[in-house]
């Protein structure tokens, strides 16, 4: 059981259970498919959105609320509640929300009523469904009002004294409400569309603008038409729009109804009709519900993990289930380059096939001269200047060549973004060829307006700044294309890899080793970034780290960087990022000296860098790293950290002690690469699952509590179950079948179920 005063994960793990509304910040669950995309937490607060692939977005959805109302016997007034959990204080007889991939219910019972909410996003179509059940358990007859209400921004969002002329209506033939807009989408300029919401049952009213849903001083926990009694039947013109549609009805003792609002998006008054008629059957929602769930799992159950941490086994499931919600949506607020690729590459572990589809969509966004952009957002492509995005290239194709184990897909054809098309093989090497050429400082490569560290953005923009930390991570992307090169056969490409990758190691341990661990920048005007001889920011994880992902380093100058960083970076809390943390703006570097002390990047416990330690650590044979890094990372072991993040997902980071109250409280949950990263760390370096192309090598780190453990994993149509005796650090004996195997590389063949058994120890004379 969790250390969690607010919920627990259900047996499968698949399902987490809040127990309660009123949490410290609201926990949420993302639904998606490959065009629409919502989020929903306890209460059902959220956003939904839909977008096209240039990144053009139709705002919709911006806040939901239903609630019931009834009669007094005694008399006209009215008494309501909600039946998502808002208001929080409101005492229910009964609550529970359970988050599952692909929907959110939210259970309530009040008054004898019981509500059962489930949020879901069909499989293929641009709209999300909000299906309530209701059940009169009170013992007699009720007469009920259902009100479902929609914040929504298919008219932008609400600014005060704005200019407003927007409108919406009633719609009989839709049984709902419609806002006729336009805007630029799939390639067409000033395109008509309408954001609707409709009911599967004939609506008795109607509301269409916030000031009749919550009044211009209310809130979703406290609408005004909570307070009036029910909804007025009034359109909006020339105002904040809302929408809300209202169902009365009668259950006698014991009887239950099913009713269901659609929320979408449609490009013509008919297409809004055929949605809604789509989700009016209560089979047909339960169908359709179902479908998405069985998708997401489907999508994801290559691969499961079984250790003595319990609690890590059911997460296991939701990172995965991360890992392929940021390889589609990045981090939703904007379709990231870089957080696509890499959040791509760590689902290649659990679903190589899904992940060639969705690496060569990214691919499609780069430059035809290898260069790729930030994001893709509004209708462009956005540079941003960022200099990173194409070495997350050659990281994401290495892992999928040799989860795939077939050399064809480097032959597909991927346009670029002009285009022209050409192979993924010439995708990837020109990648790794622009960044070699795109160089400033000491022959160093560029940070221009920010590397991995987004806001470093000031530190190169005259274009003579440079990066110790992408210079290291360029070694590791060319290493890598090097891996690539020679398994296409192309010895040339391979060979100029190796001249190449020696040239940037020198460079990188001539101009960016401070004496005792690596610098992370080098600014335009020559000032080091992460030197000993800076006043704040002398120390900064990320080089460290890559400096052992890329076997960069020489003379074992890695082993002493990690040493300095549990020497320099350790705290209670965990490994922090950087420091001491910046206090003062310093405008050679940018607005990473913005942030608070102890915040993300400026001095945070920044868990997308713990989840590249452990791996680094895993490396290094560090065993009491790995547990202590897992202790940190993880929400419900992270003792200052307990009961304050989602136990169920990752966060981007716990801030610091310089934080105050703060101190030990999650950053922005789901929307970051911690989670991924952490499944990829768990799969491929502490358990130890490298693909090559010859089979599955194993060369575990674990920790010293695992004493036994396992994985399951489906390889290219062969199932291993692998069981692990853990004694120490070194892999002492390998079983197949029985049978004891030379080396590391399992042995591969298609619709083979194998069981494997892994004795790690120390090797005799080490």
């Amino acid at each position: 059981m969790l250390n969690n005063k607010y919920g627990d994960f259900l047996p499968d793990g698949r399902q987490f259970r809040i127990t309660t509304p009123d949490i410290p910040r609201n926990w949420y669950n993302y639904l998606w498919n490959d065009n629409y995309i919502t989020f929903v937490s306890q209460t059902g607060a959220g956003d939904g959105f839909l977008q096209d692939g240039m990144g053009n977005r139709i705002g919709l959805v911006a806040e939901r609320g239903l609630y019931l109302l009834r009669g007094r016997k005694e008399g006209d007034s009215t008494e309501s509640w909600g039946i998502c959990g808002l208001p929080v204080e409101q005492v229910n007889e009964s609550y529970e929300c359970i988050h599952s991939p692909g929907a959110t219910s939210i259970h309530t019972k009040k008054n004898g009523i019981y509500a059962a909410v489930t949020f879901f996003v069909p499989v293929r179509d641009a709209c999300e469904i909000w299906n309530v059940n209701l059940r009169n358990d009170s013992g007699e007859r009720q007469e009920l009002k259902l009100i479902g209400a929609c914040g929504t921004v298919v008219d932008d969002r609400y600014a005060r004294q704005g200019y407003n002329v927007s409108a919406a209506a009633f719609d009989r033939e839709l049984n709902g409400i419609k806002c006729r807009r336009h805007c630029d989408f799939a390639g067409v300029k000033n395109r008509q569309f309408l954001g609707f919401m409709a009911l599967s049952e004939t609506a008795d009213s109607y509301e269409c603008t916030m000031n009749r849903i919550t009044g211009p001083y209310g809130s979703f926990a406290y609408p005004i038409c909570q307070k009036r009694g029910g909804l007025t039947g009034t359109e909006g013109n020339s105002e904040k729009l809302g929408f809300a549609l209202q169902k009365n009805l009668v259950l006698e003792a014991g009887e239950s109804m099913d009713i269901t609002f659609v929320c979408g998006v449609a490009f013509s008054d008919e297409e809004a009709v055929k949605l809604r008629q789509r989700y009016r059957k209560q089979e047909d929602v339960l169908a359709a519900k179902e479908e998405a769930q069985r998708l997401f799992s489907s999508q994801v159950e290559q691969v499961e993990i079984d250790t003595p941490d319990r609690e890590l086994n059911k997460l296991f499931f939701w990172l995965k289930h991360q890992a392929n919600m940021g390889s589609r949506w990045a981090r939703v607020r904007h379709n990231g380059y870089r957080d696509m690729t890499s959040d791509t590459e760590c689902l290649a572990a659990v679903n190589p096939e899904l992940a060639l589809t969705r690496f060569k969509r990214v691919l499609s966004y780069q430059y035809s001269n290898g260069y790729a952009p930030r994001t893709i957002s509004g209708g462009r492509i956005c540079d941003n200047n960022f200099s990173d995005n194409a070495v997350w290239i050659s990281f994401t194709a290495n892992t999928i060549l040799k989860e795939l184990g077939d050399r064809a897909v480097m032959d597909e054809t991927v346009p670029f973004n002009d285009g022209s098309e050409s192979s993924v093989y010439e995708h990837v090497r020109r990648s790794v060829d622009f960044l070699y050429h795109f160089r400033g400082r000491n022959g160093l490569i560029r940070i221009w307006g920010g590397d991995w560290n987004d806001c470093m953005n000031e530190a190169g923009m005259k274009g003579e700044g440079v990066s110790v930390w992408l210079s290291i991570a360029w070694y590791r992307a060319n290493e890598m294309f090097r891996e690539i090169a020679q398994i296409c056969g192309r010895q040339e490409d391979a060979a100029l890899c190796v001249e190449r990758g020696r040239e940037i190691r020198e460079l990188v341990e001539t101009y960016g080793w401070d004496g005792e661990y690596y610098l992370t920048a080098i600014a335009d005007d020559g000032t080091p970034i992460g030197s000993r001889t800076n006043e704040e920011g002398q120390m900064f994880l990320p080089p460290q780290l890559w400096a052992v992902l890329s076997g960069v380093s020489k003379d074992g100058r890695h082993i002493q960087a990690m040493d300095a960083v549990e020497k320099y970076l350790s705290t209670p809390l965990g490994t922090v990022i950087s420091v001491p943390a910046y206090t003062k703006y310093d405008s050679r570097i940018g607005s990473v000296t913005l942030k608070p002390a102890g915040v993300h990047e400026n001095g945070g416990v920044y868990l997308h860098t713990i989840a590249w330690k452990i791996a680094a650590d895993a490396m290094l044979k560090r065993r009491e790293s790995v547990e202590q890094d897992l202790e940190c990372i993880l929400p419900f072991r992270n003792k200052v950290v307990a009961g304050r993040a989602e136990p169920y997902i990752l966060c981007n980071s716990y801030f610091g002690e310089q934080t105050g109250y703060r101190y030990g409280t999650p950053g922005q949950s789901w929307r970051t690469a911690a989670g991924p990263w952490l499944e990829k760390a768990l799969l491929g370096y502490v358990f130890g699952l490298m693909p090559q192309m010859e089979g599955l090598k194993i060369d575990p780190c674990l920790p010293k509590s695992w004493k036994n453990c396992s994985v399951k994993k489906r390889f290219r149509g062969a199932t291993y179950q692998i069981h692990y005796e853990n004694g120490g650090p070194d892999v002492i004996e390998i079983m197949v079948d029985g049978k004891t195997v030379p080396g590391n590389v399992l042995p591969w063949e298609e619709g083979k179920t194998y069981q494997v058994y892994v004795t790690t120890g120390v090797r005799k004379g080490e």
